[in-house]
């Protein structure tokens, strides 16, 4: 695997399992769908958004996995049990695990299989993409369990 492959497998897996901790971080599932004001997703809702995601474009598009995305469902389900919040991260995780090894610098100047934006974009452009999309949920992600009164991972009420 290419220096810069590495590098994306590395960070996703690494967020992922971020994302991991902070769902179980959760004291009450009920803390996780949580909106207030002018936030309309929960933490619940972006960690469903970001499997489904990463299903899609690693597992999905480059990978054939079969996954078949709900970007709906993603938005509109609510109360999902934490253990399956927790079941879907993990696919997300097999997804990068799998689809990524299996792919070349070549690919990576490719334009991605399937258009996003409303332009044609190389893969490589896309991952990095990817990888800050991730972050940036993460991000937010976190904030919501610290608004919410949550404790940390280590157990810390914030």
């Amino acid at each position: 695997m290419s220096p810069f492959l590495e590098s994306v497998q590395q960070l996703l897996l690494r967020d992922l399992g971020k994302l991991e901790t902070e769902v179980m971080a959760s004291s009450n599932v009920g803390s996780l769908w949580l909106v207030r004001g002018e936030i309309s997703n929960s933490a619940g809702t972006l960690c469903l958004h970001l499997c489904g995601n990463i299903q899609h474009y690693f597992g999905a598009v480059l990978g054939g996995t079969g996954y078949t995305r709900d970007r709906n469902a993603e938005f509109s389900r609510r109360d999902v049990p934490v253990a399956e919040l927790v079941e879907q991260i993990r696919a997300a995780r097999s997804a990068v695990e799998v689809t990524l090894p299996r792919l070349d610098d070549q690919r990576l100047d490719d334009d991605y299989p399937e258009r996003v934006f409303e332009r044609p974009v190389s893969t490589r452009f896309f991952f990095i993409h990817l990888v800050a999309h991730l972050g940036y949920h993460l991000g937010q992600i976190n904030y919501h369990r610290r608004l919410t009164g949550r404790p940390d991972a280590a157990g810390h009420q914030v």
